[in-house]
C-alpha cells in the first residue's frame, strides 16, 4: 500500500497537452473525495495535475513507460497515471492501460474509451487503477508485484475490453486492451473524438471562404433556380453525396492525410487501416457540418435576397417553402464544391491543424520525416 509519510497518498496526473489535459484537471476537482470514499477510513488522497508532451516522438511502450519512471523519480509523488490521447499498441492489441504496481505507475491511452462519455469513463479508470496501485500487493508467481484486477469499465459484459499479454522483459505487470471489431469501432471514435472534427470548418478559412462566396452568387443565379427547381430529389441527393465526397477527397490528397506504411506486416497494415478510417471520419464529420451550415446561411440568404415575382417569372414555378429548400439544398452543394477549390489555397500545416489533435500532428510529423530520411 502505497502512502507518503505524512499519510496521504499523493497521486500525479501526467497529461498530454490539449484534451488528455482538460480531462485531467476536470476529474482532479472530485478524485480526491471518491478516492477517499471507495478506499476506506483513515484514508486521504492528494491529486496533481502535470501537462507535458511526454509521448513526444514516440509511441513505443517501454520508451513511454521509461519517461513516466524518470519523470516520477524527479518528483515526490507517490503513484503516477498518464494520459494520452494517442492509440498506443501491444502485440498486435489496442492498449488501454499499462500499470506497474511495483513502481506505482499507470499509462491510460484515451481513445480506447470510446467517443462517449469519455470524461465519465477516465474517470472511472484513473480511479481503479489509483486503486489497484494504492492497494496491497501480493507477489505473483514468477516473485512480481500483482495489484487486484481492475474493475468498473473494464469488467463490463458490453465493454470490450480483456486483459491482455504482458511480455517477461516489460515493466508493466498488468495489461488491458480492446479487442474485436466493437473494440475497434470504439477506438475508432475515440480517435475522431481526440481529432475534435468540430474544428474543422473554423479552422479552414480559405475554404469557408470560398464556399460563401460560391453559395452567395448561386443563390442569385436564374441557371441555379432553374437548376433547383427541375432536378429531383434523388439528383439533388446525388448533388450533395458527390460534393461532400469531392471535398473529402480533395482535403485528404491535398493535404497528403492519408497514412502511408512502409511496414508489410499485417498488424502495420491494420494500425494505417485504423489511422485512415479515422482521418476519412474526422474530415467526413467536419464537411458535413459544414454542408449543414452552408444550407442554412443559404436559406437565409435566400429568404432576404429573392424576389418572388422574379423568381416566378424565371422558373414559372412560385418560391414557396418548398422551393426555398430545394434552392438551399442545391446551393450548399454548390458551394462545397466551390469550398474544396479553396481549400487548395490552404497550406497543408493549416489543414492538419484543423482536422488533427496536437499529438496526431506530431505523429505524422515524424512518420514524414523519417519517409524523408
Amino acid at each position: 500500500m502505497r502512502v507518503s509519510s505524512q499519510g496521504v497518498t499523493v497521486v500525479a496526473l501526467l497529461a498530454d497537452p490539449d484534451a488528455p489535459t482538460e480531462i485531467a484537471q476536470r476529474m482532479a476537482r472530485m478524485l480526491p473525495d471518491r478516492l477517499a470514499d471507495r478506499s476506506g477510513p483513515g484514508r486521504r488522497f492528494d491529486v496533481e495535475v502535470v501537462s507535458e508532451p511526454f509521448t513526444a516522438g514516440t509511441e513505443d511502450l517501454s520508451t513511454l513507460t521509461r519517461r513516466i519512471m524518470d519523470r516520477a523519480r524527479a518528483e515526490s509523488w507517490d503513484i503516477i497515471v498518464a494520459l494520452t490521447d494517442l492509440p498506443l499498441h501491444s502485440h498486435g492489441r489496442k492498449l488501454v492501460v499499462d500499470l506497474s504496481h511495483e513502481h506505482g505507475l499507470a499509462l491510460l491511452s484515451l481513445p480506447t474509451l470510446g467517443g462517449f462519455r469519455l470524461q465519465t469513463r477516465a474517470r472511472q479508470a484513473v480511479e481503479e487503477a489509483v486503486l489497484s496501485l494504492a492497494g496491497p500487493r501480493a507477489t505473483g508467481p514468477g516473485g512480481s508485484s500483482e495489484g487486484r484486477p481492475l474493475r468498473g469499465p473494464f469488467t463490463g459484459r458490453l465493454a470490450p475490453i480483456h486483459p491482455g499479454q504482458v511480455g517477461e522483459e516489460e515493466i508493466a505487470d498488468l495489461r488491458y486492451v480492446v479487442t474485436g471489431p466493437r473494440g475497434y469501432l470504439r477506438v475508432l471514435l475515440g480517435m475522431v473524438r481526440a481529432n475534435r472534427p468540430w474544428r474543422l470548418v473554423p479552422g479552414l478559412s480559405k475554404a469557408l471562404a470560398a464556399a460563401l462566396a460560391t453559395g452567395a452568387v448561386a443563390t442569385v443565379n436564374s441557371t441555379i433556380w432553374n437548376l433547383a427547381t427541375y432536378l429531383s430529389t434523388p439528383r439533388l441527393v446525388i448533388a450533395m453525396v458527390g460534393s461532400v465526397a469531392l471535398m473529402i477527397g480533395w482535403l485528404i490528397v491535398d493535404a497528403n492525410l492519408w497514412h502511408r506504411s512502409d511496414e508489410v506486416s499485417p498488424e502495420a497494415r491494420k494500425r494505417a487501416a485504423l489511422y485512415n478510417a479515422s482521418t476519412v471520419v474526422t474530415v467526413g464529420i467536419g464537411v458535413i457540418v459544414c454542408y449543414a451550415g452552408l444550407m442554412l446561411i443559404s436559406l437565409v440568404w435566400a429568404l432576404f435576397i429573392l424576389n418572388d415575382r422574379v423568381f416566378a417569372s424565371t422558373t414559372r414555378t412560385p418560391l414557396d417553402a418548398a422551393a426555398y429548400w430545394t434552392l438551399s439544398w442545391f446551393v450548399a452543394s454548390v458551394a462545397t464544391v466551390g469550398g474544396a477549390l479553396g481549400s487548395g489555397l490552404e497550406s497543408d500545416e493549416a489543414i492538419r491543424a484543423a482536422a488533427y489533435s496536437k499529438r496526431e500532428q506530431e505523429r505524422r510529423s515524424m512518420l514524414q520525416d523519417d519517409h524523408g530520411d
